[in-house]
């Protein structure tokens, strides 16, 4: 493996204080000074975060935010040693790109001031890398959209292969994997028509599944998710469900995480992949608050970016002969 590989940079996600918190939910949100205290405290083996990704949305950052305050937020996280990795465009909520003018118009407002974002913490110096989560880019950022079986029309990989394809702009728009949520494309949750597993299924099918997968959405992804699923889903507040996000160890797990990853990022750093983010939405605040979480997703962090440095590609697999997970 490469050495740019070796030196992926490690984050955590802001959000999960946010998804599926607030007062519409079951838990308040947490603010974004707890979770960069949570996250600077977490340590193995002399081994810290690098970095954070932002979600731009009340109470963390306001999506209008001023210059002044942008540079206050820069100072705050640099303060912790931190640096910006990728950010996340509020579009769900004033906006969509499925709905009447306004709805549109809502998106792409909410998208080009996710970007003036972006683009000023890069100015800023506390930024050095990233994208910017969903569709159309302004500012010279590329836009990363989620694999979430519950954003509308999204609900398998071949519907987001066939989107990526139309809109031909690999150096702009590409794809952002998170290891939970592309799982249940394997199962075919919201579109069993494109499942490429069925219950019952081998580990020998499983392997041959996930490379289908990642070969085919491999060259489009420009931003990583590091997460783990129990093969279920979850919502909490006005989220969805989508892929549920398990706890790092959790022994209902069914990902091999490590492993897994290595399909995903062989050749990052020729995508422009620098960092690697941990993602685990809707976790109950009582377990985003023990520092024994954020140890633990370190130390999985920690392995999966050594494994992409140490370990070869993984070697192609084939089929049972009984395929009958296919």
């Amino acid at each position: 493996m490469s050495d740019a590989s070796a030196k992926l940079k490690l984050h955590n996600a802001m959000w999960p204080g946010l998804v599926g918190k607030g007062p519409t939910a079951e838990e308040p949100a947490i603010d974004l000074d707890t979770m960069l205290r949570l996250t600077a405290a977490a340590e193995v083996n002399g081994q810290k975060f690098d970095g954070v990704d932002l979600f731009l949305y009340d109470p963390h950052v306001n999506i209008d935010i001023s210059d002044d305050d942008l540079k206050r937020l820069a100072e705050k996280i640099s303060g912790h040693g931190f640096v910006v990795g990728s950010v996340v465009a509020p579009i769900w909520f004033d906006g969509s790109a499925l709905g009447d003018q306004a709805k549109r118009d809502g998106f792409v407002g909410a998208v080009r001031k996710a970007c003036r974002i972006a683009s000023k913490l890069k100015e800023l110096g506390v930024r050095p890398y990233g994208v910017v989560r969903i569709d159309s880019a302004e500012h010279g950022e590329r836009l990363a959209a989620e694999g979430e079986i519950c954003w509308g029309g999204m609900h398998s990989w071949t519907d987001m292969l066939n989107l990526l394809q139309q809109v031909g702009m690999p150096d702009t728009v590409g794809f952002q994997a998170d290891l939970a949520h592309t799982y249940l494309y394997l199962l075919g949750y919201n579109a069993p028509q494109h499942a490429l597993l069925k219950p019952g299924y081998s580990e020998s099918d499983f392997w041959y599944a996930y490379q289908m997968m990642t070969e085919a959405l491999r060259p489009w992804t420009i931003d990583f998710h590091v997460a783990q699923n129990d093969g279920t889903v979850h919502g909490s507040g006005s989220h969805d469900k989508t892929g549920r996000h398990c706890p790092a160890d959790d022994p209902n797990g069914k990902l091999d995480v490590v492993q897994c990853s290595l399909y995903w990022l062989k050749d990052a750093a020729q995508r422009g992949i620098r960092h690697i983010c941990w993602d685990g939405c809707m976790f109950p605040n009582a377990t985003l608050m023990q520092p024994a979480t954020w140890n633990n997703i370190l130390s999985l962090m920690i392995k999966v970016r050594d494994g992409v440095a140490a370990v070869t590609p993984p070697p192609r697999v084939y089929p049972t002969a009984r395929m009958g997970s296919v």
